[in-house]
């Protein structure tokens, strides 16, 4: 009997590969391939450097699968070892090493402020390639905790629970990293916004 591997869910994948069928984590890279590399490219921001971080995060992934327990989803659990592979190789890259579990922040665990939004820039605006860049090159400043948390949270869309497991950190944590990092980029794009606008007036 032919197994249709595209239409079976990810624990079904999971539990076949974990009995020794090759074909069913086969199907499991193919599903996540392109969201692995997605992730590691925006925490090294390398090509190469993410590429073997794909390769690094699913080899981990194989290996370890046999202890793999469905007390999360397969897609936090391999997100986690990815972000793990990733930073690994980040901070080979560094002469100073930040721990995750390290914050500049002594209330990590205190709740968020609730903050106005930065911009009242229309959206096309907020797009543009010029913004987009002064966006990257914040990001790229951030310290490597704020950084992880907002890529994952912000960029790839986890929820709060799935960043604070996959970073092993609690959800207060992850919520006062994020803030953190959006309000150092929120002050990055807001001064660019007030040097472009004082350009402008000076070239009428």
């Amino acid at each position: 009997m032919t197994v249709d591997y595209a239409v079976l869910t990810d624990a079904d994948l999971v539990i076949s590969a974990q009995k020794g069928d090759t074909r069913a984590f086969d199907e499991l890279v193919r599903r996540y391939r392109d969201k692995v590399y997605r992730l590691s490219f925006k925490i090294l921001r390398n090509e190469d450097d993410a590429a073997e971080a794909l390769q690094d995060a699913f080899l981990s992934a194989y290996r370890g699968l046999r202890n793999f327990k469905a007390e999360s989803t397969f897609s936090t659990w391999l997100f986690r070892i990815t972000t793990n592979a990733s930073l690994m190789k980040y901070r080979k890259r560094r002469d100073n090493v930040v721990s995750l579990e390290q914050s500049q922040n002594p209330s990590d665990g205190a709740e968020a402020l609730q903050l106005p939004d930065w911009s009242t820039q229309p959206l096309d605006e907020l797009l543009d390639s010029e913004t987009r860049q002064v966006m990257e090159e914040g990001k790229a400043q951030l310290d490597e905790d704020l950084r992880t948390v907002f890529t994952l949270r912000d960029e790839e869309g986890l929820s709060n629970a799935e960043v604070a497991e996959i970073l092993d950190l609690s959800v207060a944590a992850v919520k006062s990293r994020l803030h953190r990092a959006r309000l150092r980029l929120r002050d990055r794009l807001s001064r660019y916004f007030a040097d472009r606008l004082t350009r402008r007036d000076r070239g009428r």
